[in-house]
Protein backbone atom coordinates (compact mmCIF):
# COMPACT_ATOMS: atom_id res chain seq x y z
CA UNK A 1 0.00 0.00 0.00
CA UNK A 2 2.73 2.19 0.96
CA UNK A 3 4.45 1.85 -2.19
CA UNK A 4 1.40 2.10 -4.01
CA UNK A 5 0.95 5.66 -2.61
CA UNK A 6 4.79 6.61 -3.38
CA UNK A 7 3.69 6.03 -7.06
CA UNK A 8 0.62 8.03 -7.24
CA UNK A 9 2.69 10.59 -5.70
CA UNK A 10 5.37 10.29 -8.27
CA UNK A 11 2.88 10.18 -11.19
CA UNK A 12 0.67 12.70 -9.99
CA UNK A 13 3.74 15.12 -9.54
CA UNK A 14 5.17 13.87 -13.16
CA UNK A 15 1.38 15.05 -14.92
CA UNK A 16 1.47 18.58 -12.95
CA UNK A 17 4.65 19.47 -14.67
CA UNK A 18 4.23 22.32 -17.21
CA UNK A 19 4.13 21.59 -20.44
CA UNK A 20 6.73 24.15 -21.33
CA UNK A 21 9.28 22.19 -19.07
CA UNK A 22 7.85 18.64 -19.82
CA UNK A 23 8.73 19.11 -23.58
CA UNK A 24 11.57 20.76 -25.25
CA UNK A 25 11.43 24.28 -26.29
CA UNK A 26 12.03 23.42 -30.08
CA UNK A 27 8.25 21.01 -30.25
CA UNK A 28 7.01 24.04 -28.27
CA UNK A 29 7.73 26.44 -30.76
CA UNK A 30 7.02 24.96 -33.86
CA UNK A 31 3.65 23.30 -32.02
CA UNK A 32 2.87 27.29 -31.12
CA UNK A 33 4.38 28.73 -34.44
CA UNK A 34 5.78 31.25 -32.19
CA UNK A 35 8.77 32.20 -30.46
CA UNK A 36 9.19 34.46 -27.11
CA UNK A 37 12.16 36.58 -26.94
CA UNK A 38 12.82 38.61 -23.32
CA UNK A 39 14.39 41.95 -23.96
CA UNK A 40 15.42 44.52 -21.56
CA UNK A 41 14.56 48.23 -21.74
CA UNK A 42 17.68 50.15 -21.07
CA UNK A 43 20.78 47.99 -21.49
CA UNK A 44 22.38 50.57 -23.81
CA UNK A 45 23.55 49.14 -26.68
CA UNK A 46 22.67 45.49 -26.03
CA UNK A 47 18.71 45.62 -25.64
CA UNK A 48 16.43 48.69 -25.45
CA UNK A 49 14.16 50.94 -26.41
CA UNK A 50 14.20 53.36 -29.04
CA UNK A 51 12.82 56.81 -29.76
CA UNK A 52 9.49 54.75 -31.19
CA UNK A 53 9.52 52.55 -27.92
CA UNK A 54 11.04 49.40 -30.04
CA UNK A 55 13.16 46.96 -28.49
CA UNK A 56 16.49 47.12 -30.34
CA UNK A 57 20.25 46.53 -29.86
CA UNK A 58 23.26 43.94 -30.37
CA UNK A 59 21.71 41.02 -28.47
CA UNK A 60 18.33 41.61 -30.17
CA UNK A 61 19.95 41.97 -33.84
CA UNK A 62 21.93 38.35 -32.34
CA UNK A 63 18.36 36.76 -31.24
CA UNK A 64 16.99 37.37 -34.15
CA UNK A 65 19.76 35.78 -36.16
CA UNK A 66 18.92 32.95 -33.88
CA UNK A 67 15.09 33.08 -34.83
CA UNK A 68 15.87 32.25 -37.93
CA UNK A 69 17.95 29.30 -37.47
CA UNK A 70 15.43 27.93 -35.24
CA UNK A 71 12.97 28.74 -38.31
CA UNK A 72 15.11 27.07 -41.20
CA UNK A 73 16.10 23.93 -38.82
CA UNK A 74 12.08 23.18 -37.80
CA UNK A 75 11.09 23.51 -41.61
CA UNK A 76 8.22 26.47 -40.75
CA UNK A 77 7.71 28.95 -43.45
CA UNK A 78 6.80 31.36 -40.60
CA UNK A 79 7.49 32.04 -37.11
CA UNK A 80 5.79 34.86 -35.09
CA UNK A 81 7.99 36.60 -32.80
CA UNK A 82 6.52 37.80 -29.16
CA UNK A 83 8.92 40.19 -27.42
CA UNK A 84 8.37 40.54 -23.03
CA UNK A 85 10.04 43.10 -21.11
CA UNK A 86 12.44 41.34 -18.43
CA UNK A 87 14.46 42.89 -15.99
CA UNK A 88 17.99 41.72 -14.08
CA UNK A 89 15.69 39.95 -11.72
CA UNK A 90 12.86 38.33 -13.43
CA UNK A 91 15.08 37.40 -16.62
CA UNK A 92 16.03 34.19 -15.31
CA UNK A 93 12.94 32.95 -13.81
CA UNK A 94 11.06 33.41 -16.77
CA UNK A 95 13.31 31.53 -19.25
CA UNK A 96 13.45 29.12 -16.47
CA UNK A 97 9.65 28.75 -16.41
CA UNK A 98 9.13 28.64 -20.06
CA UNK A 99 7.50 32.58 -20.31
CA UNK A 100 9.90 33.28 -22.56
CA UNK A 101 12.58 31.04 -24.41
CA UNK A 102 15.65 33.14 -24.51
CA UNK A 103 16.46 36.57 -22.79
CA UNK A 104 18.39 38.81 -24.96
CA UNK A 105 20.55 41.49 -23.40
CA UNK A 106 23.57 41.80 -20.98
CA UNK A 107 23.70 39.01 -19.12
CA UNK A 108 26.94 37.72 -16.78
CA UNK A 109 27.30 33.71 -17.44
CA UNK A 110 28.51 32.60 -13.94
CA UNK A 111 28.47 29.19 -12.51
CA UNK A 112 25.88 30.18 -9.93
CA UNK A 113 23.22 30.85 -12.51
CA UNK A 114 23.82 28.34 -14.61
CA UNK A 115 22.81 26.11 -11.82
CA UNK A 116 18.87 27.73 -12.89
CA UNK A 117 19.62 28.52 -16.64
CA UNK A 118 21.99 27.82 -20.00
CA UNK A 119 23.92 30.46 -22.15
CA UNK A 120 24.61 30.24 -25.64
CA UNK A 121 28.48 31.04 -26.84
CA UNK A 122 29.76 34.05 -25.09
CA UNK A 123 29.37 37.03 -27.60
CA UNK A 124 30.75 39.93 -25.06
CA UNK A 125 33.38 40.39 -22.39
CA UNK A 126 32.98 43.26 -19.98
CA UNK A 127 34.35 44.25 -16.33
CA UNK A 128 32.61 45.60 -13.38
CA UNK A 129 33.59 49.51 -12.78
CA UNK A 130 31.52 52.51 -11.59
CA UNK A 131 30.20 55.52 -12.36
CA UNK A 132 30.29 58.88 -10.27
CA UNK A 133 29.77 62.61 -11.01
CA UNK A 134 33.50 63.60 -11.58
CA UNK A 135 33.03 66.78 -9.37
CA UNK A 136 32.85 64.19 -6.51
CA UNK A 137 36.57 63.19 -6.93
CA UNK A 138 35.81 59.34 -6.57
CA UNK A 139 38.37 56.71 -8.15
CA UNK A 140 38.92 53.96 -6.39
CA UNK A 141 36.61 51.62 -4.30
CA UNK A 142 38.34 52.92 -1.17
CA UNK A 143 37.13 56.36 -1.77
CA UNK A 144 33.69 55.20 -1.00
CA UNK A 145 33.79 53.84 2.22
CA UNK A 146 31.25 54.81 4.08
CA UNK A 147 28.89 55.93 1.49
CA UNK A 148 25.65 55.38 -0.08
CA UNK A 149 26.22 53.00 -3.21
CA UNK A 150 23.69 52.21 -5.89
CA UNK A 151 23.96 48.62 -8.52
CA UNK A 152 20.69 46.87 -10.33
CA UNK A 153 18.87 44.22 -8.50
CA UNK A 154 19.37 41.12 -9.81
CA UNK A 155 22.84 41.16 -11.14
CA UNK A 156 25.95 39.53 -10.37
CA UNK A 157 27.79 42.99 -9.90
CA UNK A 158 25.52 43.79 -7.09
CA UNK A 159 26.44 40.37 -5.49
CA UNK A 160 30.15 40.72 -5.80
CA UNK A 161 29.70 44.18 -4.29
CA UNK A 162 27.74 43.17 -1.12
CA UNK A 163 30.91 40.42 -0.98
CA UNK A 164 33.52 43.17 -1.05
CA UNK A 165 31.58 45.56 1.10
CA UNK A 166 31.70 42.72 3.85
CA UNK A 167 35.36 41.45 2.91
CA UNK A 168 36.92 44.71 3.13
CA UNK A 169 35.00 46.24 5.66
CA UNK A 170 34.04 49.04 3.38
CA UNK A 171 30.72 50.30 5.29
CA UNK A 172 29.06 51.17 2.41
CA UNK A 173 25.41 51.76 2.26
CA UNK A 174 24.35 49.55 -0.96
CA UNK A 175 20.87 50.46 -2.24
CA UNK A 176 19.26 48.53 -5.09
CA UNK A 177 17.51 50.20 -8.48
CA UNK A 178 14.97 48.28 -10.62
CA UNK A 179 16.90 49.00 -13.78
CA UNK A 180 20.07 50.57 -14.85
CA UNK A 181 18.19 53.86 -16.05
CA UNK A 182 16.62 53.82 -12.34
CA UNK A 183 20.21 53.65 -10.62
CA UNK A 184 22.13 56.00 -13.07
CA UNK A 185 19.44 58.94 -12.12
CA UNK A 186 20.12 57.98 -8.57
CA UNK A 187 23.92 58.81 -8.84
CA UNK A 188 22.82 62.27 -10.95
CA UNK A 189 20.54 62.95 -8.65
CA UNK A 190 22.56 62.64 -5.57
CA UNK A 191 21.27 59.80 -3.61
CA UNK A 192 24.09 57.37 -4.40
CA UNK A 193 27.35 58.48 -4.83
CA UNK A 194 28.42 55.41 -7.07
CA UNK A 195 26.63 53.19 -9.24
CA UNK A 196 28.62 49.75 -10.16
CA UNK A 197 28.06 47.92 -13.36
CA UNK A 198 29.52 46.47 -16.07
CA UNK A 199 31.22 49.44 -17.79
CA UNK A 200 29.92 48.91 -21.25
CA UNK A 201 26.14 49.68 -20.18
CA UNK A 202 27.96 52.36 -17.44
CA UNK A 203 29.76 53.96 -20.89
CA UNK A 204 26.05 53.84 -22.99
CA UNK A 205 24.33 55.47 -20.28
CA UNK A 206 27.44 58.25 -19.36
CA UNK A 207 27.40 58.37 -23.92
CA UNK A 208 23.44 59.37 -23.47
CA UNK A 209 23.29 61.68 -21.01
CA UNK A 210 22.80 64.94 -21.60
CA UNK A 211 25.97 65.84 -19.67
CA UNK A 212 27.84 63.68 -20.48
CA UNK A 213 31.27 64.75 -19.55
CA UNK A 214 30.40 65.72 -15.75
CA UNK A 215 30.78 61.93 -15.77
CA UNK A 216 33.97 59.41 -14.86
CA UNK A 217 33.93 55.93 -14.69
CA UNK A 218 36.84 53.90 -12.69
CA UNK A 219 39.92 52.70 -14.63
CA UNK A 220 40.40 49.61 -12.19
CA UNK A 221 38.09 46.62 -13.32
CA UNK A 222 36.91 44.63 -10.57
CA UNK A 223 35.36 41.62 -11.92
CA UNK A 224 35.53 39.97 -15.53
CA UNK A 225 31.50 39.71 -16.93
CA UNK A 226 30.91 36.97 -20.29
CA UNK A 227 27.86 38.01 -21.55
CA UNK A 228 25.79 35.24 -23.58
CA UNK A 229 21.98 34.83 -24.22
CA UNK A 230 20.36 33.48 -21.53
CA UNK A 231 18.48 29.86 -22.55
CA UNK A 232 16.51 27.14 -20.63
CA UNK A 233 18.72 24.46 -18.78
CA UNK A 234 18.79 20.72 -19.75
CA UNK A 235 17.55 21.33 -23.21
CA UNK A 236 20.55 20.02 -25.06
CA UNK A 237 18.31 19.60 -28.45
CA UNK A 238 17.31 23.51 -28.46
CA UNK A 239 21.15 24.60 -27.05
CA UNK A 240 22.26 23.05 -29.95
CA UNK A 241 20.48 24.75 -32.47
CA UNK A 242 21.36 28.22 -30.60
CA UNK A 243 24.67 27.71 -30.17
CA UNK A 244 25.28 26.46 -34.10
CA UNK A 245 23.61 29.91 -35.21
CA UNK A 246 25.65 31.82 -32.81
CA UNK A 247 29.05 30.23 -34.42
CA UNK A 248 27.62 30.65 -37.72
CA UNK A 249 27.62 34.59 -36.51
CA UNK A 250 31.14 34.17 -35.56
CA UNK A 251 32.73 32.61 -38.24
CA UNK A 252 30.61 34.39 -41.12
CA UNK A 253 31.68 37.75 -40.35
CA UNK A 254 28.31 38.85 -39.18
CA UNK A 255 29.24 39.14 -35.42
CA UNK A 256 32.27 41.45 -36.27
CA UNK A 257 29.28 43.44 -38.19
CA UNK A 258 26.74 43.34 -35.65
CA UNK A 259 29.85 44.36 -33.28
CA UNK A 260 30.54 47.61 -35.41
CA UNK A 261 26.88 48.62 -36.51
CA UNK A 262 25.82 49.00 -32.52
CA UNK A 263 29.73 50.03 -30.88
CA UNK A 264 31.52 52.10 -33.39
CA UNK A 265 28.44 54.00 -35.31
CA UNK A 266 25.93 55.96 -34.34
CA UNK A 267 23.16 54.13 -32.27
CA UNK A 268 19.34 55.50 -31.95
CA UNK A 269 17.92 57.31 -30.78
CA UNK A 270 20.36 60.21 -30.18
CA UNK A 271 23.00 58.75 -33.02
CA UNK A 272 25.40 58.64 -30.39
CA UNK A 273 28.65 56.59 -30.99
CA UNK A 274 30.06 54.12 -28.29
CA UNK A 275 33.47 54.51 -29.91
CA UNK A 276 34.10 51.05 -28.00
CA UNK A 277 36.59 49.16 -29.77
CA UNK A 278 36.48 44.99 -29.85
CA UNK A 279 38.75 43.78 -27.14
CA UNK A 280 41.28 40.92 -27.28
CA UNK A 281 39.44 39.12 -24.57
CA UNK A 282 36.15 38.67 -27.21
CA UNK A 283 38.55 38.32 -30.36
CA UNK A 284 39.91 35.01 -28.63
CA UNK A 285 36.14 34.22 -27.83
CA UNK A 286 35.35 34.81 -31.62
CA UNK A 287 38.38 32.24 -32.64
CA UNK A 288 37.60 30.08 -29.27
CA UNK A 289 33.71 29.82 -29.32
CA UNK A 290 32.49 29.21 -25.50
CA UNK A 291 29.78 29.43 -22.84
CA UNK A 292 32.13 29.14 -19.78
CA UNK A 293 30.82 31.00 -16.94
CA UNK A 294 34.87 30.74 -15.75
CA UNK A 295 36.47 34.59 -15.30
CA UNK A 296 39.65 32.75 -16.18
CA UNK A 297 38.48 31.29 -19.70
CA UNK A 298 38.67 34.93 -20.79
CA UNK A 299 41.26 36.51 -19.46
CA UNK A 300 44.15 33.55 -20.33
CA UNK A 301 45.42 32.92 -24.00
CA UNK A 302 43.60 30.40 -25.91
CA UNK A 303 44.97 27.14 -26.36
CA UNK A 304 46.73 26.25 -29.20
Amino acid sequence: MKLLSVVFAATLAFASLSPVLAQGRLDKIKDSGQVTLGYRESSIPFSYLDGEQRPVGYSMDICYAIVDAVKAHLGLPELNVRQVPVTSSTRIPLVANGTVDMTCGSATNNAQRQEQVSFAPTTFVTATRFAALKASGFKDLADLKGKTVVSTAGTSNLRWLTQANAEQNLGLRIITAKDHSEAFLMVSSGRAAAFFMDDILLAGLVANSRYADDWVISQKAYTIEPYGIILPRNDPEFKAVVDAAVKALMQDGRLDALYKKWFLQPIPPRNINMNWPMTPELQRVIQNPTDSPDPAAYTLPAAG
